[in-house]
């Protein structure tokens, strides 16, 4: 046996009793890791032949749980396994535990907070308490806002190496919001870098003028999280200087929710 030979991985075992199960754990095969899949790459990963996971690429994407690359020959999660994705968040047997400690974050710091997560290029209301406060932003639970001029979207999409987030985002092209918004995927990467090292993000009037948010990462033992917590405010209540105050809050509340989805 040659060095290169015994070096290679084991294949991914597709179990399942039925077609159907098989189907899901292919599915399970091409979530578990961040990178387009073709044909030949899942044979490699799988072992299966290739006219077997031929036809059940084909089942998924006729499904919509799978579609094809613009290039023909790579594939990447269809539209109704994010919706699928995106409504098991958005209404999953924690929010109630969730919507508590939001709304006591929202008493303590006195402006509106959410909890979001990253669907594609955009961030995902999943939750969300306003102040009680005359002037506000209402932006309801479901609502989506494009991840690279928002706080929560620097948090998360931090987390990613640069080629992942460039490979993200070269779907998605950095639309001018306001004069503030970052359309340059240097200055970006730039921010992207100073979000790492500090540990939250801001998003000072980037998305609509007049509006400061500030997110913080509710962290995961699994490493990577798709769950953020941030407070919005008008600026004339919330500068970015004042906003940096509200942080043992924010992180406060990133480590109660930690507790409520791991059950610690």
């Amino acid at each position: 046996m040659n060095a290169v030979h015994a070096l290679r991985p084991e294949p991914a075992e597709l179990g399942g009793d039925t077609p159907t199960m098989r189907l899901i754990a292919l599915l399970e095969v091409i979530a578990a890791k961040d990178q387009r899949y073709s044909l030949q790459g899942l044979v490699e990963e799988t072992g299966l032949p290739k006219p077997t996971l031929h036809r059940m690429l084909q089942q998924l994407e006729s499904a919509g749980l799978l579609q094809r690359e613009g290039d023909g020959r790579h594939y990447g999660t269809g539209t109704r396994l994010r919706r699928l994705a995106e409504n098991l968040l958005l209404n999953d047997t924690h929010h109630g535990a969730r919507h508590v400690v939001l709304r006591h974050l929202v008493e303590e710091v006195g402006e509106s907070c959410n909890i979001t997560a990253l669907s594609g290029s955009e961030v995902i209301y999943l939750d969300r308490v306003e102040t009680a406060a005359p002037l506000r932003f209402y932006l309801h639970p479901g609502s989506r806002v494009p991840a690279h001029c928002s706080a929560s979207g620097k948090v998360l999409l931090a987390q990613m190496t640069a080629a992942q987030r460039q490979r993200l985002l070269a779907h998605a092209p950095l639309e001018k919001y306001t004069a503030k918004t970052l359309t340059d995927l240097a200055k970006f990467e730039k921010e992207i870098k100073r979000v790492q090292a500090d540990g939250y993000a801001l998003d000072d009037e980037e998305f609509l003028p007049g509006l400061l948010c500030l997110a913080v990462l509710v962290p995961s033992p699994a490493g990577l999280s798709n769950l953020c917590v941030a407070v919005q405010a008008p600026i004339m209540r919330l500068t970015a200087a004042k906003a940096k105050q509200l942080l043992p809050a924010l992180q406060r509340a990133a480590l109660a929710l930690s507790r409520i989805d791991n059950k610690v």
